[in-house]
């Protein structure tokens, strides 16, 4: 049997991911509102968050639940509660890396993959010294919304070519 090429290696993704967590930012520096479902609008954003029609490549933050055993570890917090990291979207299953420039689907919602989350200096604040550098390779994706739909918690996180 022939050895993929590196291309078809990076459009291989059968896994499938499951929404663990959700979350609106309401306002800069307000305090994240935990919801059981979330509508996603195209060209804007979640409804209620402050990045809805923002311009720019940050629509939706998503993170890998997998990921946040190891910032609590580097932090030397037991646990970490997802609003702290102040992310929209908590995946576990699924590599989050592998979306970034990639479109997939959330519920009913269509997202593009649009870069990484790259951590602020506001995690020095709320994670303590090293905050920042904690996040550092741990921060998830962003997206933009391609096509809208109502995002549920457990809902498939599924990759579309």
């Amino acid at each position: 049997m022939p050895e993929k090429d590196l291309q078809q290696l990076l459009q291989t993704l059968p896994q499938r991911g499951r929404v663990q967590w959700l979350a609106v930012r309401p306002e800069r520096r307000a305090a994240m509102i935990i919801v059981d479902s979330v509508m996603a609008e195209a060209g804007k954003g979640l409804i209620g968050d402050r990045y809805k029609s923002v311009n720019g490549k940050r629509q939706v933050t998503l993170i890998q639940a997998e990921h946040l055993p190891a910032i609590a570890s580097l932090v030397g917090f037991s646990q970490l509660d997802p609003a702290r990291l102040r992310r929209n979207i908590v995946v576990k299953g699924i590599n989050l890396l592998a979306l970034k420039d990639k479109t997939f689907q959330i519920g009913d919602a269509v997202f593009q993959g649009s870069g990484l989350a790259h951590p602020c200096s506001r995690m020095e604040e709320v994670l303590g010294p090293g905050g920042y550098n904690a996040m550092r390779g741990h921060g998830g994706i962003t997206a933009l919304v391609q096509k809208s739909g109502v995002i549920r918690l457990q809902d498939s996180v599924v990759y579309s070519l």
